[in-house]
């Protein structure tokens, strides 16, 4: 109850900067040069991860400011400030027109670590289960349980998981598949993780950006697992499949692994995306959002450039000649021998 009071204060807390900017902030011109300036400031400001992004946002002013004059076209502009904004390398930043969308492309960070076809294929046949938004069966000789969920999006329920838990009771471990999932709704995370844990242990801290400084935030709050005594556990060894495209609530979800003795990372760094994203309307009318909140480790570790593995493994062309996925093997090696 403590975390859901604290995620819904943040949230009234950011709506609260916002509609006080609105109230009372007077009327900026709307030309290109002062639209530019508008948003760079307000980044400057605002933004969370200036130094584990490495980004010299002055130096960023200089480079496209000399850009901006008073005659350039609606796309032109548009286009200078959403590379402006992607010199951030952060999924969560975006500018919003009625007539485009900047985005970063989380793809750029890595390869993509997942061959879903080639799991059904080799592993999971074509008479797989379907339960809620997880597609799931047994590997490994019925040894292992597979389980693939491909977006924190998908709202699942406590019969989704007492129905897998169940089949999957006698299993020596499980492989939940995060790989390529971008993220979605953060009641997943914690619904999902409470799952696997009998403790309401710290998983990580959050703060809010609270000044103009880089470096003014308010003070770190611990945020908590939930355990539900009322439901189904699984507390045998869990291995979760990562890769660059698991990105915001998913690394909010590896995040919270490290702090949970039953599951481990395999696969590939996860891309971040661990600030929860707040916005604004732009002088000529364009939105944009970008992340004003921070996810730290109970002690203090910064992953917004990504969750790394415990156990690092990339798809190998060699291992899928042959009919193997190398991080769900890795993933098996690791459950069966540990």
């Amino acid at each position: 109850m403590k975390k859901l009071l604290y995620i819904f204060g943040l949230i009234g807390l950011i709506l609260t900067i916002s509609c006080e900017n609105i109230a009372f902030s007077p009327e900026p011109a709307s030309d290109p040069i002062s639209t530019f300036e508008y948003l760079w400031d307000k980044v400057d400001q605002q933004y969370a991860y200036f130094d584990v992004k490495n980004v010299d946002w002055d130096d960023i002013y200089l480079e496209y400011g000399s850009k901006i004059h008073a005659g350039l076209s609606d796309d032109s502009l548009f286009f200078y400030l959403g590379a402006m904004l992607n010199e951030l390398k952060d999924g969560h930043v975006n500018l919003f027109s009625e007539f485009n969308i900047s985005r970063f492309d989380i793809s750029k960070l890595g390869p993509k670590n997942i061959d879903y076809r080639f799991i059904q294929d080799h592993y999971l046949g074509t008479d797989y289960y379907s339960t809620g938004p997880f597609r799931h069966d047994f590997i490994a000789n019925d040894q292992v349980a597979y389980v693939r969920y491909s977006s924190f999006s998908d709202l699942f329920s406590d019969d989704n998981m007492m129905y897998i838990f169940d089949r999957y009771e006698n299993t020596d471990g499980m492989i939940l598949d995060l790989r390529q999932n971008g993220g979605g709704y953060m009641m997943n995370i914690f619904k999902l993780l409470s799952y696997f844990t009998l403790f309401e242990d710290p998983i990580y801290t959050t703060c809010i950006k609270s000044g103009s400084g880089h470096d003014d935030f308010t003070e770190d709050e611990a945020i908590y697992s939930t355990a539900y005594d009322t439901i189904l556990h699984y507390t045998k060894p869990v291995a979760v499949l990562i890769d660059r495209g698991s990105y915001s609530a998913t690394s909010m979800f590896s995040l919270a692994t490290l702090e949970l003795d039953n599951l481990f990372l395999v696969g590939d760094t996860t891309g971040g995306g661990l600030g929860m994203p707040n916005g604004g309307q732009l002088p000529n009318g364009w939105t944009y959002r970008f992340s004003i909140t921070r996810t730290l480790t109970p002690d203090g570790l910064n992953y917004e450039n990504g969750i790394p593995p415990d156990y690092y493994a990339i798809l190998d062309s060699s291992d899928m000649q042959q009919g193997y996925d190398t991080v769900i093997e890795t993933a098996l090696d690791i459950l069966l021998n540990r």
